[in-house]
């Protein structure tokens, strides 16, 4: 347990977080190489691209965020196990957390896990993801169960080119804008006591650019369906008019 705040305030790039960062990089390369397995060749470059986006997505909700919400759930240490010095450096864990009290959850105590350990990365800048936050863990599950298999299932109608899919991409794209502000919201409103800003790789690649992803292409992909969905509806009411 001596080494936890080491875990959470190493140097900028040590081992782990260039493996870390590398793990992102890698996911991307697999999005990619499952689009030209399977979206045919006449598709669009913007819906290529959106399957590129989508598939990475659903990637990161299920291996990643996957794996956050695996440590916030069996991945803990009897409070009676931690020393004074240790309790101080721990992330805390709220009172009555899956009916105990007793305990301390999260990638702060996943030892020598992998996935631990990139989370304790990133818990640099968001202190909140080193333990078990009750308001990041409700939306991470949505996010997981929710948004991942949805992020699957628009790759899949990508791949057969339904134009239902603009639908679906309003859908998820609105969800991952909600998520973000509801994950930053509270620390906006109690000034950011959990977010370290204090050097620029916390502050503009951890915070600003991985969570503005989530921001800026949603907002591309609603610009894209809306646009697609509105030439549907003037189509329609063309053709409505003909026959009038």
């Amino acid at each position: 347990m001596a080494d936890i705040d080491s875990q959470i305030h190493p140097d900028l790039f040590d081992k782990v977080t260039l493996v870390s960062l590398a793990s992102t990089v890698a996911i991307l390369a697999i999005a990619v190489l499952i689009s030209r397995c399977v979206v045919p060749s006449s598709t669009s470059t913007t819906y290529k691209a959106l399957f590129v986006w989508h598939a990475f997505d659903a990637l990161i909700h299920f291996l990643l965020e996957g794996s956050f919400l695996y440590h916030c759930f069996f991945s803990y240490i009897p409070i009676s196990d931690a020393t004074t010095l240790d309790l101080a450096s721990l992330h805390p864990t709220p009172a009555n957390y899956l009916g105990r009290s007793d305990r301390v959850h999260g990638s702060q105590v996943g030892g020598d896990n992998p996935f631990a350990k990139l989370w304790m990365v990133y818990a640099k800048a968001d202190k909140r993801w080193a333990g078990a936050d009750v308001g990041v863990i409700s939306l991470e599950l949505l996010t997981v169960f929710g948004a991942g298999p949805l992020a699957v299932y628009i790759c899949y109608l990508i791949a057969k080119r339904d134009p239902r899919v603009n639908i679906w991409l309003l859908v998820i794209a609105t969800a991952e804008l909600y998520g973000g502000f509801m994950t930053f919201c509270p620390e906006w409103l109690t000034g950011n006591s959990n977010l370290d800003g204090s050097n620029f790789m916390y502050l503009w690649v951890y915070l600003v650019f991985f969570n503005g992803l989530w921001v800026v292409i949603p907002l591309y992909v609603s610009y894209v369906a809306f646009g697609e969905i509105s030439k549907a509806f003037s189509a329609a009411s063309v053709s409505e008019k003909k026959t009038l």
